[in-house]
């Protein structure tokens, strides 16, 4: 639930997937895993082809109350107080207007121009001008929790995603419906509202933002967002009325004509032309556990856990014949993450509790494609790449140790590991506390991070991989950079709010405290 300015940029934030802040870790975790696993293939939890021994992989989505982030302006919601804040970008002048009850969620169109807010309370969304605040109310339907923008920034989408729902979400009244989406064209204010399967989990646009196709437990729905009466074209993914294989993963080519979706327990991806309707299946191999289109948008790569291998299918294609890529016996992979240029591919696990990952050289032929195998300091959590594609981010989780001893530093430890994926350098780091958000400058030369209750901003230089900490006025909640700036924000705990930035050319910490009280600059010391 984030702008555009994300921390922690992880692909496909849905509950199943490929990586998560739950790792497996060493002998005696395995062998709890694979006790798991087995009672779950007893009890028909998991499919034939989940057969490998360990959990699933998991991905957490992180839900979050981020502010959104244009070239001039840093807009901030403030869910107590059912207001938005907008914070001028440089000069920091402060202005603040009224939204609907408990706003969740900010999003900024591509021009500029708009910021439009969910108010999850009210149930509806507030479409605000950027430069003169003048806000425009459309209700939206009840018991939703998540929002996704088309990428022109002229549709909105809300459904209820039940891998986000947070404690604090408001309680629904009345007759609750969880298989409902609403799209709201921002510039005329108009609501199609439209009833789309079970449990939506997945929302994506064509490359254009014309079509939205959604992902439901049994069923795409195709949106056709260019007509004056959009409405829904419903394709069902199984003919099992009884005891459906419920759809995890979804992705679709840029026109969307094609969508390739993965589900839990099944062996096969299910090919959906979403033009004509018609759904039809592919070999992937045995557990197909993540799916990811390649940064070209033109090849889907499938990781077939229960085989160790990678499939790859031609995203235009779909029934052309595939290439199968054979990994390294040491290692189960289960997760994928492609460099930025392409050039590479980390293939991981977060459920076998190995300190392993598989770099796979994406520059070769598939046929004679390297495929190295390095150790890590712990088991993974998650990873992420720099923009430009040369330093990897590996975190660990704290309590899953691998083969450490307990006089190790890392032991018990949260940690993050750097790496060179040039020289394959690396510089491994324990951590005081749970990572909460990462983010990058754009031009790839600095990360940022914070952690849970550490009154910090925690800086990267991808190029030396040094690590320097700038201390914060108070405890971090959310963090992002500035579109096209290497300037950092970071919101903290405050009860009026608090948002501090960081210009780290000139090593320069102004922070904002009160929003509500319009305040200044205050000394950062305070």
């Amino acid at each position: 639930m984030i702008g555009r300015t994300c921390g922690l940029p992880i692909w496909a934030l849905l509950l199943h997937g490929c990586a998560s802040y739950d790792m497996a870790s060493g002998d005696v975790v395995n062998e709890a895993y694979a006790e798991d696993a087995a009672m779950a293939l007893d009890s028909g939890w998991m499919g034939e082809g989940a057969d490998d021994n360990y959990a699933p992989e998991e991905e957490q989505s992180l839900v979050a109350l981020k502010p959104a982030a244009t070239s001039s302006y840093l807009f901030v919601a403030n869910r107590d107080r059912g207001t938005v804040t907008r914070i001028t970008v440089p000069g920091l002048a402060v202005m603040t207007t009224e939204v609907g009850d408990l706003p969740t969620t900010v999003l900024t169109t591509p021009d500029d121009a708009t910021a439009v807010c969910f108010n999850q309370g009210s149930s509806d969304i507030s479409v605000i001008d950027a430069d003169s605040l003048a806000v425009n109310t459309v209700s939206v339907r009840e018991n939703l929790n998540t929002v996704e923008m088309a990428p022109d920034g002229g549709w909105v989408a809300l459904f209820h995603d039940g891998a986000a729902v947070a404690e604090d979400d408001p309680d629904p009244d009345g007759t609750v419906s969880t298989n409902e989406v609403s799209f709201v064209k921002l510039e005329t204010g108009t609501h199609f509202p439209m009833v789309v399967g079970e449990n939506p989990r997945d929302i994506q646009f064509s490359e254009s933002g014309g079509i939205a196709v959604v992902l439901s437990d049994t069923v795409i729905t195709v949106v056709d967002l260019r007509v004056t009466e959009p409405t829904p074209v419903r394709i069902v993914l199984t003919d099992d009325l009884v005891s459906p294989n419920p759809a995890e993963e979804m992705v679709i080519d840029l026109d969307a004509s094609w969508a390739f979706v993965r589900q839990f327990q099944a062996d096969d991806l299910l090919v959906v032309d979403l033009v004509s309707g018609t759904v039809a299946e592919v070999s992937v191999g045995l557990n197909p556990t993540d799916m990811d289109v390649s940064p070209d948008g033109e090849q889907v790569a499938v990781v077939s856990r229960g085989d160790g291998e990678v499939w790859v299918y031609d995203l235009a294609n779909p029934f052309g014949e595939p290439d199968v890529l054979s990994l390294p016996n040491e290692i189960v992979a289960g997760s994928l993450l492609f460099s930025p240029d392409d050039s590479l591919a980390l293939l991981y696990s977060t459920a076998s509790g190995e300190s392993l990952v598989a770099m796979w050289d994406r520059t070769a032929p598939l046929v004679s494609a390297a495929v190295t195998v390095r150790g890590l300091v712990k088991p993974i959590s998650s990873m992420d790449v720099s923009p430009t594609g040369g330093t990897l981010m590996v975190f660990h989780d704290a309590e899953q140790n691998g083969s450490l001893e307990g006089d190790s530093p890392f032991f018990n430890k949260y940690g993050l590991t750097l790496v060179d994926l040039e020289t394959f350098f690396t510089n491994p780091l324990a951590l005081a506390a749970e990572p909460l958000e990462f983010s990058h400058t754009d031009d790839g030369t600095l990360g940022f991070f914070v952690m849970d209750g550490i009154s910090s901003l925690e800086q990267i230089n991808y190029g030396s991989l040094l690590p320097e900490e700038v201390a914060l006025p108070s405890a971090p909640e959310h963090l992002g950079v500035l579109p096209g700036r290497t300037t950092a924000f970071v919101s903290q705990e405050h009860e009026l709010g608090r948002i501090s930035f960081y210009n780290p050319d000139g090593e320069d910490l102004e922070t904002i405290t009160g929003f509500e009280l319009n305040a200044g600059i205050e000394d950062s010391s305070r």
